[in-house]
């Protein structure tokens, strides 16, 4: 079969690093605490996970059981100044501890090589911001991993996910022939969504992202039950957002790019 597909645009955290993606949860709990002495749990701090990190804040406070506990204890809704003195102690812990976080998840660099032979470009976009991802693409590159073209989530005037820009951009920088050429891999709602919105193809990690909230250690220790119970959790969120595929991590990609490809080659578009 003639191979269609030109592009895989990825996401970061959770997807090619990271497994968990524990980098920006916790410090969303850390930011949380030392801005304000307010309390979040790790996983009310991974409830909007996908988006740019200044929406992600202003989402966990419009959360209502997270904006009822800041209304009681400051006794008004979390407001913009609020918001960007959480952002202003988040970024610099960020880019301070992101290295901790940074490792290539298991299977990662034998896919995107194996990509590279076949003559796929790869894009990549985040919801971090392009300060943090200064650092976190030096350290990926030192492994290895050096994708095409990087898209953060303060690059574009339009915004961030879940709306198409940038991967839309993505599209643009690489000179892709056709958007349904390309497929948009994550590990979260709002980026499987921004793949979606740019008419893309879209493959789902229900076990090595933040749904899952795993680590690497806690996945590889898991029983199949176990495994099992995630991946339908997991699947069935994405699969209601649009999902075309969902596999376990990044190292399951080449089998579902192939299955893409029957589809393009049947009629099917994205």
């Amino acid at each position: 079969m003639q191979r269609t597909l030109e592009a895989v645009i990825f996401d970061w955290a959770g997807t090619i690093v990271d497994f968990g993606s524990f980098a920006p949860t916790q410090i969303f709990v850390d930011a949380f605490k030392t801005a304000f002495d307010f309390d979040l749990t790790l996983d009310e701090a991974r409830g909007p996970m996908g988006l740019g990190k200044w929406q992600h804040i202003e989402a966990l406070g419009n959360d209502p059981v997270i904006g009822a506990r800041w209304q009681a204890r400051f006794g008004k809704p979390m407001g913009e100044a609020d918001i960007r003195h959480i952002y202003e102690t988040f970024i610099p812990l960020q880019v301070e501890r992101v290295g901790l976080h940074s490792a290539l998840i298991p299977g990662a660099l034998d896919v995107v090589q194996s990509l590279r032979q076949q003559g796929y470009k790869i894009g990549s976009t985040t919801g971090y911001p392009r300060q943090v991802m200064t650092r976190l693409m030096t350290l990926a590159t030192e492994q290895g991993y050096t994708p095409d073209c990087t898209l953060c989530a303060d690059d574009l005037p339009a915004g961030a996910r879940p709306g198409p820009w940038m991967a839309l951009e993505c599209v643009q920088r690489l000179a892709i022939g056709a958007v349904s050429h390309c497929v948009k891999v994550d590990d979260t709602v709002p980026g499987i969504a921004e793949g979606r919105n740019a008419g893309m193809w879209t493959i789902g990690l229900a076990l090595s992202g933040s749904p899952a909230g795993w680590t690497l250690a806690e996945f590889e220790a898991a029983t199949p039950a176990e495994r099992e119970a995630t991946r339908h959790r997991v699947s069935g969120v994405f699969k209601q957002v649009g999902a075309h595929l969902v596999i376990d991590t990044v190292a399951d990609l080449l089998p579902a790019l192939a299955l893409i490809e029957q589809r393009l080659a049947a009629g099917e578009r994205p």
